[in-house]
């Protein structure tokens, strides 16, 4: 084991690996709970879309960790759901059915391009200034998640965020237990955002502001609304509109992927000669739990930020995947138990790990002004529109367009090019 993992070579123990792994778990377990409830709006059973949230973040956690030794968590997408609820199902009035096939044949397109190494492509020739701020801007992106969670950050009319209400008790729960996980940092402690997990939930628990389960064990809910309704629904995505969505999907998907990956192999270390070792195995992993979980019940999966979490605690290979896969299924039975892993327990670990990631902006060529912009834009605009995506997508517009303005076309990517013109036109013609 310690040698298919390559632990010698990154500096790393089954201890170690372990305690990642369950932070990582306790920071994206939230999905468990939400994912029923935003997909439950488009008329889905609550019950199986939880049994296909986890079984989608086994499966994909699970070829993640065996076949790219990568430390990430894959689950079902926040961002994506939410899109496929509100945007595809609500506003475009197509049924859930008919929208599960779509993530179906987008998870497809995404193997066929993961298998022909072309994700891979794009991801390598991505600028290596680029690459460090897109690593700081999800830093700020997951601290912004972390402040919401938490209550520190609230939305307002006026301002559009304002601070929250500080004397709340989750929020002081939340305050208390940031508190704690920085002194266990700081005074050395392995594994501090973990324990501060930990400690945090005893102390929600006492005082009661968390709320003591009913029960510890629960019956795992049936699959049978949702399995294989993609199947008997394929027909139906042959028009413009279906297309579309099929392309956003794809869109996404692939550059929130994309972005997780970067800034967790550079977190992690593993990114060699501007390049990330096994990319094209990562992508296909994430693509093929797609797959799996468009037939199980859910929307797209991706590779999760929160594996930052695990990673900050020493998580380094994918056996830490292997700890995530192994927790989703634990929960399966313990779904009851679930409860007590609040917003405002993870939160902390949120706001840390982000403040962490945050310093690849250091990394970044900040004397040229034509690296200042994109740099800048693509990190900005991860918090201020909620998504990975849209940051990577308008920096990879500007890049071009400031090299061209500085006479140094030759020194981008031709690859680069189509990418700024497709990204013009999905702004243009689908956002």
């Amino acid at each position: 084991m310690k040698n298919y993992f390559q632990f010698a070579e990154r500096n790393t123990t089954f201890k170690r690996e372990s305690i990642a792994g369950i932070t990582t778990f306790l920071s994206m377990a939230y999905i468990l709970v939400v994912n029923p409830v935003i997909l439950s709006q488009t008329g889905m059973d609550k019950g199986a879309v939880f049994t296909a949230t986890a079984l989608s973040a086994i499966i994909g956690s699970l070829l993640i960790g065996l076949i790219a030794n990568y430390p990430i968590g894959i689950a079902p997408s926040m961002g994506i759901n939410a899109f496929f609820t509100f945007t595809v199902c609500m506003g475009m009035n197509i049924p859930w059915e008919t929208a599960l096939a779509g993530v179906f044949i987008a998870g497809v397109l995404f193997m066929i391009l993961s298998l022909l190494k072309i994700r891979e492509k794009i991801i390598n020739i991505i600028p290596q200034d680029l690459k460090h701020a897109i690593a700081g801007g999800i830093g700020f992106f997951v601290a912004f998640i972390g402040l919401k969670n938490a209550g520190i950050v609230t939305g307002n009319e006026a301002t559009f965020v304002a601070i929250g209400n500080l004397k709340a008790a989750p929020t002081i729960l939340a305050i208390v237990g940031f508190i704690i996980t920085i002194i266990l940092l700081n005074r050395g402690v392995k594994g501090g955002i973990f324990y501060g997990m930990v400690i945090s939930t005893i102390i929600g628990v006492f005082f009661e502001i968390i709320e003591t389960p009913k029960a510890i064990v629960g019956k795992i809910p049936s699959l049978e609304p949702t399995f294989g309704v993609v199947f008997s629904h394929l027909d139906d995505i042959f028009s413009p509109k279906i297309l579309a969505v099929i392309f956003t999907f794809l869109f996404v998907a692939f550059f929130d992927t994309a972005g997780a990956l970067i800034a967790v192999a550079s977190q992690a270390g593993l990114m060699k000669n501007n390049e990330i070792p096994n990319a094209g195995k990562a992508l296909l992993a994430d693509s093929m739990s797609t797959i799996a979980g468009a037939i199980l019940g859910t929307s797209t999966t991706a590779s999760f930020v929160e594996s930052s979490a695990g990673i900050a605690v020493g998580g380094r290979t994918g056996f830490t995947s292997l700890v995530i896969s192994g927790c989703f299924i634990i929960s399966l039975f313990f779904s009851p138990l679930l409860s007590i892993v609040t917003p405002e327990v993870t939160a902390p670990a949120l706001i840390i790990v982000g403040a962490l990631m945050a310093t690849e902006i250091s990394r970044i060529n900040w004397s040229n002004f034509y690296i200042v912009i994109p740099s800048f834009v693509t990190i900005i605009m991860m918090p201020l529109t909620y998504s990975v995506a849209t940051g990577i997508a308008l920096g990879f517009i500007l890049y071009p367009i400031s090299m061209i303005a500085m006479n140094k076309t030759k020194e981008v990517h031709p690859i680069m090019y189509v990418l700024c013109l497709t990204f013009i036109g999905y702004f243009v013609y689908v956002v």
